[in-house]
């Protein structure tokens, strides 16, 4: 493998690619993190329009890498997406901003420049679509262990890839804090077309940096049959359906040892002198058999994937309503200086920087004591986890909503919406879901990329973002149901866009019911989990 250097057991190239990956999350939270005060204040949208858009946006956003995945998995190489993905993110970027440039000289209008906007937006979308996925799928080949697997009983590899997956997820979140913070400033103290133009310019940076460590990398080669994933699963469900209704063909899985494990399938391909190497239906049919199998094994993951759909819900809140909540706050410090709302949303991602290494030097020694496990606590449990603690977060939010509501009717022949509460009341819950992101977060990144097939690597991180996407969709959908019933008969809003009449304080309470639901569920659907280690050692018994 190329790459000599090594920091904490990562390749230089591993180490690389996790700068970069950063330097993506602070162009993207620079844009995403402050875009519903866009929205409001610049567009003139409502205050539950501007937070359905986002949601919507970031949805669209976190769902796309579910339609790209395979494709790249299939047809491209991981480097060339991520260049060719690049551009089209650096364009979305460069046309974002030129809408803020425009709308200084001229005011927004009705219809036209939001649905520039819009595409502008669209266009980040696409780019970050393919990007992410085959970005971080390339940073995990840089694993000394190329074909390492989740059957693997090499300790210290799949320490390795655990310990990947979070340094990853520090860089991740060392660069969206950046983000939050200088962006949020900069976009409210200095205006939005330098506060969209710097992420477009770290984006083109970061590019550029990509492009220099070429030398560097490890380009793992395509050599093995299962090389074009998505096509075969396809082609395989199809030719054996198609035999199945002409009653010509039964398969019977292959009891050898050397036929199980998808490793030795990968090494050695099944095209010798007995199946023949033209890749046809009868010469490699145990092949296409596998393949069959993985398609099923994607299927597996759906009920868990479904139970985890409501954690991402919550994780829109931060950039919606906490953020509007925020606005409605005492938010001095000093005299002159006001704390831009947006910015406490790095709260969360500076608990994750501050919390991590205490996880693996604290929180995972007393579990390895207490569970006898070598990891400490499962990858399920882990989710499991978090899943708990984001619950704990909106049950704090109700409440503080709830007390900002109470000083706003004790206060309310004032026309301002600003209450005596100081917005350092909201941390609490960012630092909860913060600690939240560490187990649940962290651990699906894990999850889903040791659940998958080995050569659809990129479809697993596309798993794994496709939850906050349809997560996104989930949340604008349900401020859309509740508002249409809440705001019936006359009645006022729980989104109104007047702060000291709003339902905030029980929206957050629903939240916090549906997603204690989520978790039961989902403790059930995990005690009869089979994960793809324990298929496997059972098969091979």
């Amino acid at each position: 493998m190329s790459g000599g250097g090594r920091v904490q057991g990562l390749s230089r190239s591993c180490i690389l690619l996790i700068v970069i990956a950063g330097m993506e999350r602070f162009a993207f939270k620079g844009v995403a993190s402050n875009l519903v005060t866009y929205l409001t204040d610049v567009v003139q949208m409502s205050n539950s329009s501007a937070a359905k858009t986002v949601n919507s946006w970031c949805g669209f956003t976190s769902m796309l890498p579910l339609l790209v995945a395979p494709l790249a998995d299939s047809f491209w190489d991981r480097y060339s997406t991520i260049l060719t993905s690049s551009f089209v993110y650096v364009l979305g970027l460069g046309a974002v901003a030129s809408t803020a440039t425009i709308w200084t000289w001229s005011p927004p209008s009705n219809k036209s420049s939001p649905a520039f906007l819009f595409w502008s937006l669209c266009l980040i979308s696409l780019g970050q679509g393919a990007y992410n996925p085959s970005l971080q799928a390339f940073g995990a080949d840089q694993l000394d262990h190329d074909e390492e697997l989740p059957s693997s009983k090499d300790d210290k590899n799949s320490n390795k890839k655990s310990l990947f997956f979070q340094w990853w997820y520090f860089g991740v979140c060392s660069g969206s804090l950046l983000g939050l913070i200088l962006m949020s400033y900069i976009q409210d103290t200095f205006g939005w077309v330098l506060g969209f133009a710097i992420p477009m310019f770290a984006m083109i940076t970061s590019v550029a940096i990509f492009t220099c460590g070429n030398r560097i990398y490890a380009y793992k080669p395509d050599k093995s049959i299962d090389s074009k994933p998505f096509q075969n699963i396809l082609q395989v469900i199809k030719v054996t359906a198609s035999k199945l209704v002409n009653g010509r063909i039964r398969i019977n899985l292959p009891d050898d040892k050397s036929d199980v494990g998808e490793l030795e399938l990968q090494e050695k391909p099944l095209c010798d002198q007995k199946f023949g190497s033209n890749g046809g239906f009868d010469g490699n049919l145990r092949n296409k058999t596998h393949l069959l199998e993985n398609a099923k094994i994607v299927l597996r993951l759906l009920p868990i994937w479904a139970m985890l759909l409501m954690f991402a819900v919550i994780f829109q809140q931060p950039a919606t309503f906490f953020t509007k909540q925020g606005m409605t706050m005492k938010r001095n410090i000093g005299r002159n200086f006001k704390i831009p709302p947006a910015t406490l949303q790095s709260a969360i991602t500076l608990s994750i920087i501050l919390m991590m290494p205490l996880y693996d030097k604290v929180l995972i020694p007393i579990t390895q004591i207490v569970t006898r496990n070598q990891k400490g606590i499962t990858v399920m449990q882990r989710m499991g986890v978090g899943m708990f603690l984001s619950i704990i977060a909106m049950i704090i939010a109700a409440v503080v909503e709830t007390k900002r509501l109470e000083i706003n009717r004790k206060t309310s022949s004032l026309e301002s919406e600003t209450v005596e509460l100081s917005i350092f009341w909201l941390l609490p819950q960012y630092v909860l879901l913060g600690i939240s992101d560490i187990f649940t977060v962290v651990g699906m990144q894990e999850f889903f990329y040791n659940e998958v097939p080995v050569r659809m690597r990129t479809m697993g991180f596309a798993l794994y973002t496709s939850v906050f996407g349809l997560g996104s969709f989930l949340s604008a959908l349900m401020i859309s149901v509740i508002e249409a019933f809440t705001s019936s008969g006359g009645r006022q809003s729980w989104f109104s866009d007047d702060m000291r009449e709003d339902g905030l304080d029980k929206y957050y309470w629903l939240l916090a019911l549906a997603s204690t639901l989520s978790l039961l569920f989902y403790a059930i659907f995990c005690k009869f989990y089979t994960t793809r280690i324990e298929l496997e050692n059972g098969n091979r018994k």
